[in-house]
């Protein structure tokens, strides 16, 4: 392989000028041999620059990512490449700078996730036998190597399989490790006043916790337990530890000292909340020195992890009554306040800086629910800590300094403005109680304060004056309702909700973003009865001008960076649009150009994949709710923009747009199909688009809206065998088997059994091949559906004996095994109603119309009729229509990873029997109604083929 070539390319993709073209020759070069050991050497090769072997890097990664193994966990790559790349990648990672090592680092982890450790039970013993005593250099990559594979461990759930791994690695790994951390401390005691040596002596202490966080988070290991008074010791040596060779010059960065006090406060945490009983009688110097370090410590930005790791610890300690009886005292409670949390909860200037300067990130810190590790929200959490324990005495020690700052803001409210940021700050903190959620707020309060009345009081006149007041404190004011919105009752949001829309109105940054918060959480807000707290009425009479200006926002810096800089804005256009519904329909012509806009200037160069989501959230919403009263005009309007991201290959982007083109047709009244979706049909069966996992979900989506209303268009024009080659593919992984379902369901549903005479024995043959060697739960259930829809469909030119004649082309024999121990038992198992419903139609007519069932299978008559039978027990109700949309949860960590379903625009389930309300009537009626049509042979079955009780249940139905 040409490697100045894969090289060329892999700088060039770095180019946004000729990115496209190259990531699509790279992709051409993946095809041959031996690809990923090419970029392996280049990693490796001195002879290219960093920001080449740093691509090299990424591109294995994720190349790695993609072809390591299939779902069955087969190796994708030959054997040899796999043997080579495991014998390479260790050596390799542990010799390049950081910032490769990272990438080698995660791809290390996805090997892992796959063959570690019983397809590469070498890999410990590799790490061990790197290490040294005395090269910190080295230690650090192994060490790096380590971690990015024991740290998958953290997240995970108990199970046998995981402690056989963890034990596996203990028994190698933890005795070395040990002696490693004992090394390391002796050579940083010989080196003391030698900074080029300490800097990666404490690079090697830093993994050192990180690996010791790993290696006890599921449970504790026993050379741990054996040796922890010397573990905690050497823990607390360098928790107090100082060294001016370590000290970080920078205000903003941390340094190494920083970085390792951390990681000791990280571990120490663990241990307080895991492992209390061991490390319980060891807390108290930790509590001391922690003490000493919060009321000592600068306020620099630089210290700002430190002390919160340190506050964390001391909240987890708050936690266990016995150690937090020490703050069970009203002196000590002050000192604890005045001390640690006001410091910490005070704004400072760089605060203060962050929110002139980059106000996103700002608001992206202090939202409730970030995950950021700011000093107020540290210290906040251990405030909330000790009112676990100590509720009405924390209270009354608070309530002081609550009135002590809201009385000096009163001497000079200009000046003094911070003083009552802090109160609220503080007030905030002691009021909420629990988890503060993300669709209502604070759900429960403190028993000791009235939220409402000092929101009244003391924070309602800053938004009601239009000057005088700090832009903080209008934050203060706005985050307030939106933390406490659910304490609040209708009657009271009517006169706050519109100081809340006023708000968008500032021209500070902060203060209009907030707005936006919150005006999108209460329009989101219901109470118990699913109502929402703000009327759709008052929201439509204020939308024309609420949207405009929310759009101007949004728009008003054209490059396509800085459009999706804000989501906040954006998921308040669409929660605007989801609430309004169709009073959306007089502004048509305004909404529709704007979204056109965005998209256009966005698919340029798409970054925040928050953003993006909104937006296209809101596309969704306007489609459903505009198209219907007039389609052609958002076809027309929305087609350019789409196609654009199509041909562009906006990968980020396409999955949405094929739920939009979806959405578009499903809401065009109009039953044929237009030439509009028609120029969709071909470019749509176009093989490569359906190998991105992303978009499989969408593209099926879009192909089942097509056929219902375009199956002769496509009949015609020799389609069928390409949709059914789709289906192949499909339903031959388990990542897709649901999908192939799906649209197997539309196409034997839309296309009459003429068209697909020769196909069913094939489909059939790669469903019974995929349920003898492959099965899953899931294919199961999905297969006996099928079934039943088949069945049911006798109307159709279908039926059961239709079902059976092509069974019996592929196998013979195989049906009778097949229905008695596959489709009669998994039936029982479906678990939606309109499945079950599905299934009780087709065995209904299975009872009463099918030769095979009358004449050849004699016993599977009654087997079929017990099934019924039990279904009827508790018949399926059709779920309540709940039109209420939810969207997802941008900070969940599944969120954007392969294809996210737009739910403002979710294909709700069909009940293809509306005509059918009362099944135990229908099926009496039915039975008795064949009973007549075959001259009384199904009365006669019922006699001969039933057990008493059976047969009385049964009659009782036919006699109703």
């Amino acid at each position: 392989m040409d490697l100045d070539r894969v090289a060329q390319l892999l700088g060039a993709s770095l180019d946004a000028r000729q990115n496209k073209q190259a990531e699509l020759a790279i992709l051409q070069e993946e095809k041959k041999p031996r690809f990923s050991l090419a970029l392996l050497q280049i990693v490796a090769s001195q002879s290219y620059g960093n920001t080449t072997r740093l691509a090299s890097a990424l591109c294995f990664k994720n190349f790695v990512k993609r072809n390591w193994t299939d779902e069955d966990g087969n190796y994708k790559l030959p054997s040899n490449e796999v043997t080579a790349i495991k014998q390479e990648l260790i050596g390799l990672m542990i010799s390049v700078p950081p910032t490769i090592q990272s990438q080698l680092g995660d791809a290390i982890g996805i090997i892992a996730d796959s063959d570690f450790w019983e397809r590469w039970d070498t890999l410990v013993d590799d790490l061990v036998s790197r290490l040294t005593p005395d090269n910190p250099t080295t230690n650090n990559g192994v060490l790096q190597v380590a971690h990015s594979i024991f740290k998958r461990w953290r997240p995970l759930y108990r199970s046998d399989q995981l402690f056989t791994e963890i034990n596996h690695v203990l028994g190698k790994f933890s005795s070395p490790f040990v002696s490693l951390l004992v090394s390391t401390d002796d050579l940083i005691e010989r080196s003391v006043s030698d900074k080029s040596l300490l800097q990666p002596l404490f690079s090697t202490l830093n993994l050192i916790m990180k690996l010791f966080y790993d290696l006890s988070c599921q449970d504790l290991p026993p050379i741990f337990e054996d040796n922890l008074a010397s573990i905690t010791s050497l823990l607390h040596k360098y928790l107090i530890y100082d060294n001016s060779s370590l000290h970080s010059d920078d205000e903003d960065e941390a340094g190494p000292l920083e970085y390792v006090k951390s990681g000791i406060f990280e571990v120490l945490s663990l241990y307080v909340q895991k492992y209390e009983d061991a490390f319980g009688p060891h807390v108290e110097p930790f509590v001391r020195s922690s003490w000493n370090l919060l009321t000592t410590i600068g306020a620099e930005t630089k210290y700002d992890i430190l002390v919160s790791k340190a506050l964390q610890f001391l909240t987890s300690v708050t936690r266990i009554q016995q150690h937090a009886q020490a703050f069970n005292d009203e002196s000590i409670m002050s000192q604890v306040i005045e001390k640690v949390i006001l410091p910490n909860l005070t704004l400072r200037d760089s605060d203060m800086e962050l929110f002139e300067d980059e106000p996103i990130e700002f608001i992206r810190r202090d939202l409730e629910g970030s995950d950021s590790d700011t000093r107020r929200r540290a210290a906040t959490d251990f405030l909330r800590g000790l009112m676990s324990q100590y509720e009405k005495m924390v209270t009354e020690v608070i309530f002081k300094y609550i009135n002590h700052y809201l009385s000096d803001y009163s001497k000079d409210p200009r000046n003094n403005w911070k003083s009552k940021d802090t109160a609220v700050f503080l007030y905030s903190s002691i009021a909420a109680k629990g988890v503060i959620t993300a669709s209502q707020g604070v759900k429960s309060t403190n028993a000791y304060v009235d939220v409402v009345n000092f929101f009244q009081t003391n924070i309602a006149n800053d938004l009601l004056s239009e000057t005088g007041i700090e832009p903080i404190l209008k934050v203060d004011a706005i985050k307030y309702l939106y933390m406490f919105r659910s304490q609040m009752s209708r009657d009271q949001w009517h006169d706050a909700f519109p100081l809340l829309v006023r708000h968008l109105g500032s021209s500070n940054y902060v203060v209009y973003s907030y707005a936006a918060i919150a005006v999108e959480r209460i329009l989101a807000l219901t109470d118990e009865n699913r109502q929402p707290i703000v009327s759709q009425d008052s929201v439509v009479s204020l939308s024309k001008d609420l949207l405009e200006h929310l759009f101007s926002l949004v728009e008003k810096d054209p490059k396509p960076e800085k459009i999706q800089e804000n989501e906040f804005l954006m998921r308040c256009v669409m929660r605007v649009l989801i609430v309004i519904r169709d009073g959306v329909v007089p502004l048509t012509d305004s909404v529709l150009a704007h979204l056109v806009n965005i998209t256009r200037m966005i698919s340029t160069n798409p970054s925040n994949p928050r953003f993006y989501y909104y937006h296209f959230e809101a596309v969704g919403a306007f489609i459903r709710f505009a198209a219907p009263s007039q389609p052609e005009k958002l076809e027309i309007a929305l087609y350019t923009p789409f196609a654009f991201i199509l041909q562009s290959d906006v990968s980020e982007f396409i999955p949405y747009v094929f739920q939009l083109f979806a959405a578009l047709l499903e809401a065009n009244p109009s039953a044929s199909l237009s030439q509009y979706y028609k120029s969709l049909i071909v470019p749509i069966l176009t093989v490569d688009l359906w190998t991105s996992k992303g978009n499989v979900p969408a593209l099926v989506r879009l192909l089942s809206s097509l056929i219902p209303r375009g199956a002769s268009d496509i009949t015609a024009n020799n389609q069928v065998e390409p949709i059914l080659g789709i289906f192949k593919m499909l339903v031959a992984t388990k990542t897709n088997e649901v999908y192939a379902f799906e649209l197997l369901e539309c196409v034997v549903s839309n296309f009459s059994p003429a068209v697909l005479e020769n196909y069913y024995a094939p489909i059939l043959q790669m469903l019974l091949t995929r349920l003898q060697n492959s099965k899953t739960e899931l294919f199961s259930s999905r297969f006996v559906r099928f079934y039943h829809i088949v069945s049911a469909k006798d109307d159709k030119g279908l039926g059961v004996d239709f079902y059976i004649k092509i069974t019996e082309q592929v196998q013979s024999g195989v049906f009778v095994p097949l229905y008695l121990n596959i489709i009669l038992p998994d039936t029982q198992k479906l678990a939606r109603p309109l499945d079950r419903k599905t299934a009780v139609i087709s065995l209904t007519k299975t009872l009463s119309d099918s030769a095979a069932f009358a004449d050849t299978y004699k016993k599977g008559w009654g087997y079929t009729c017990e099934a019924l039978l039990k279904l009827l027990e508790n018949p399926p109700v059709p779920a309540a229509t709940d039109d209420l949309i939810v969207d997802h949860d941008v900070d969940d960590m599944s969120f954007g990873v392969g294809f996210t379903q737009l739910t403002t625009i979710k294909k709700l389930p069909r009940d293809p029997w509306p005509d059918i309300p009362d099944l135990k009537r229908w099926v009496g009626k039915y039975l008795s109604t064949a009973d007549v049509r075959h001259k009384g042979r199904i009365a006669g079955f019922v006699q001969e083929r039933l057990s008493p009780d059976a047969r009385q249940v049964l009659m009782s139905y036919m006699q109703n």
